[in-house]
């Protein structure tokens, strides 16, 4: 069958260990993991499938979505990928995502254990709300960035450009698109680390965007054009207006953006049409267009590290690019390992609820919801 698919990043799927049961990779970002929609062959089953054998059957154990990148299980047989499934869903799992996140986030340990609710399954769009599953997540800040005047008038805006890379020069379209963009960036930017103890979808973003500091290059929850000028920051704004304020740009559109502003649209449309290379596929004849930024493979989130609670296995990557300090700058290379207390203590305290639970269950009496009311 000859067909077109959105094109991925050529970025290999990385073997973080393998063994007779279970290979752990770390998965580009802008990959899905399982064929869907206009994604068929590029997607990492049937990526890894075409590098093992057509007929070996990859078990994904654990989900990330397409435009977050890092740890991921695969099992190689039934009883394993049962296992590990029934560890992940069981909250026996630690995890620890790195983000990159807008402005200057709070030092310290900071929980978020608001309740999060999807508003729109069409949009795939999820808020924290009082009427939503209970999601608890725990920050802690690695690094802050701010923006440096050099001169009076004149601001550095950092990017993600690792210490080691070369230099590339920008074209006189991408300054300007930067120019219109950089009340994105005024407020520089942090790392920051991510214990989800829940595993709602969108949780990390959710409570980022809540926190009002969501993912600084997130196309849908930091997302202006959508949000208002405080980016949907403590709940804010109706659901029917998010909803139809999104409906309207269409997820494609969305998931093709940075973000947005009013000033933007013009200059995007623009953008989008530079796209087409003029060239037509010599079978189909469909229309060919180059191929997509950086920017539009993913976002800045990363499932950094991933351990069993018993200390039977640890797997972690190193810190992706995005996360390294700007070009000159002295910052973090790297992640020492930590314990928090308040993690550690959130963790238990979801384990006795979920015993209390269990119990109260067994005698009939209703469950316990710790999802206090929003603030």
């Amino acid at each position: 069958m000859h067909r077109h698919e959105p094109p991925v990043t050529a970025r290999p799927i990385g073997i973080v260990h393998e063994d007779d049961d279970v290979i752990v990779i770390n998965k580009p970002a802008g990959v899905p993991v399982h064929p869907a929609g206009r994604y068929n062959y590029n997607s990492v089953v049937e990526i890894m499938r075409a590098e093992r054998g057509m007929l070996w059957n990859p078990m994904p154990c654990n989900r990330l979505d397409r435009l977050t990148s890092g740890i991921m299980f695969i099992a190689k047989h039934t009883r394993a990928a049962e296992d590990l499934g029934m560890q992940i869903k069981t909250r026996t799992v630690k995890k620890e995502y790195i983000a990159r996140v807008k402005g200057e986030f709070p030092e310290g340990d900071i929980e978020c254990s608001q309740p999060i609710l999807q508003i729109s399954p069409k949009l795939g769009l999820n808020r924290v709300r009082a009427n939503g599953k209970e999601a608890r997540t725990v920050f802690k800040r690695l690094a802050y960035y701010p923006p440096t005047k050099l001169s009076e008038g004149e601001e550095i805006v950092y990017d993600y450009v690792p210490t080691n890379a070369p230099k590339k020069m920008k074209t006189e379209r991408e300054l300007q698109r930067e120019a219109k963009m950089s009340w994105t960036k005024k407020e520089g930017y942090s790392i920051v680390r991510c214990f989800p103890l829940t595993g709602r979808t969108h949780q990390i973003r959710v409570h980022l965007q809540f926190l009002g500091h969501p993912i600084s290059n997130d196309p849908i929850y930091c997302n202006q054009r959508v949000w208002g000028q405080n980016l949907g920051k403590g709940g804010e704004g109706e659901d029917e207006d998010i909803i139809a304020r999104l409906s309207r740009m269409g997820k494609d559109e969305v998931a093709e953006a940075v973000a947005y502003h009013d000033e933007m649209v013009e200059e995007y449309n623009k953008r989008k049409a530079e796209k087409m290379t003029g060239e037509l596929c010599p079978t189909c004849d469909t229309p060919l267009y180059s191929d997509p930024g950086v920017h539009e493979l993913g976002i800045y989130l990363h499932a950094r590290r991933y351990a069993c609670e018993g200390g039977r296995w640890d797997y972690e990557t190193a810190l992706p690019d995005w996360a390294l300090p700007p070009s000159s700058v002295e910052g973090l290379l790297g992640v020492t390992p930590k314990t928090y207390p308040l993690v550690d203590a959130v963790q238990d305290l979801n384990l006795e609820t979920k015993a209390k639970t269990a119990e109260a269950s067994e005698v009939g009496r209703p469950p316990i919801n710790r999802a206090g009311p929003l603030p």
